[in-house]
């Protein structure tokens, strides 16, 4: 398929808009080393996509060859239905905001928010408006004459966002902009972000190495491993159906049992180390086996169900929201469980039997 059929084949928004962003095989190579393997994505007008991956996945290179800071080696890339793939950085309207805030230090609160705007030639009663509203977006109107080091690292990461929200790029890339923050005030900052892509209806695409930052803020994610796509999808079908042993694995917690069809009275179900357990109905026995991933709060203890496991309580694990036990099934192998309000809690050496609903599980090959 050429790049202009897969423009007119890719499925439309609801107003039956052109994505905003498509990429046609982008791929790097350095020697022999692949950083990217050709890729196909297409991002709608309005989105907020997270780059998901460990170190070394691809997720950086994909957005610096998206914004042109490093040159592909194939494919194509598209804005609009427009061909940008050897378009200079600096002209293909996106905007970019990095973990580093990256702040003029002699410049003031306002003189680093309007610095974009007097790069691009604007009147300066325009620069004025624009900047005031920028600064009341992020909630920093009443610091624009301050300098960056009298700000507290929040405050000059919205100063960053201001910044770039500031000249209404097309699309928005984000490198990991909040990993400098502590815990706390990266949870804040990330409902800040979103209330802002709410706001502005800005194209996102962000990247992170947290999987949690990624559930709570995108409409998609993008996960990667070994330099291409594992899986994209809503942040719930990632969680709850993951593709791949490496998707059920990176994202959230999980437990994985690995095993191979067996056929009783008819019906598949898994042979494992730990028991022969039913599959969700919606899985087609193909193959070998697979393995059943199942998370921990899915798992009660005592529950009749015709899966279950048994184990020694290694561990437990007191998270203030949530109590979390540890439990060897033998063998190497540990199930973690969560506890729900009023569940007893087991103490360290206990033998405990726990079971999930089949369908509560997901299968992966």
């Amino acid at each position: 398929m050429t790049a202009t059929e897969m423009i007119h084949s890719t499925p439309r928004s609801a107003g039956g808009a052109m994505p905003k962003l498509l990429i046609d095989g982008l791929s790097k190579r350095y020697g022999n080393v692949t950083a990217l393997e050709p890729t196909q994505l297409a991002v709608e007008k309005g989105e907020f996509l997270t780059l998901l991956g460990p170190s070394g996945s691809g997720k950086t290179t994909l957005l610096q060859l998206i914004c042109g800071l490093v040159e592909r080696s194939s494919g194509r890339l598209f804005i609009d239905g427009v061909d940008q793939s050897d378009t200079p950085v600096h002209q293909r309207d996106i905007g970019l905001v990095f973990q580093h805030y990256a702040l003029f230090p002699h410049l003031t609160v306002a003189e680093n928010v309007a610095f974009p705007l007097k790069m691009r030639g604007c009147a300066p009663g325009e620069i004025s408006r624009r900047v005031k509203d920028a600064l009341e977006m992020v909630h920093l109107g009443h610091l624009g004459d301050r300098f960056p080091r009298m700000l507290s690292g929040g405050q000059q990461q919205r100063v960053a966002l201001a910044r770039c929200f500031v000249y209404q790029p097309s699309i928005i890339l984000m490198d990991e902009p909040l990993g400098a923050l502590d815990k706390k005030l990266r949870d804040h900052m990330q409902i800040e972000i979103k209330r802002l892509h709410r706001e502005t209806g800005t194209t996102i695409i962000y990247v992170t190495h947290d999987q949690e930052e990624a559930l709570a803020m995108s409409d998609r994610i993008c996960l990667m491993n070994h330099a291409r796509i594992e899986q994209i999808g809503a942040p719930h079908e990632i969680y709850t159906r993951p593709r791949t042993a490496f998707a059920a694995d990176f994202i959230g917690i999980s437990n994985i049992f690995r095993g191979e069809f067996v056929h009783d009275a008819g019906r598949p179900r898994l042979a494992t180390p730990h028991g022969i357990f039913n599959l969700p109905e919606d899985v087609s026995a193909t193959g070998k086996g697979g393995a059943l991933v199942v998370r921990p709060e899915h798992l009660r203890i005592g529950a009749a169900s015709p899966n279950r496991i048994t184990g020694a309580v290694s561990e437990i694990v007191y998270a203030g929201s949530e109590t979390r036990v540890i439990a060897d099934l033998g063998g190497g192998t540990q199930a973690i469980l969560r506890l729900w309000p009023g569940d007893p809690v087991p103490q360290i050496g206990e033998t405990i039997t726990a079971g999930w609903d089949a369908n509560s599980a997901a299968f992966v090959p």
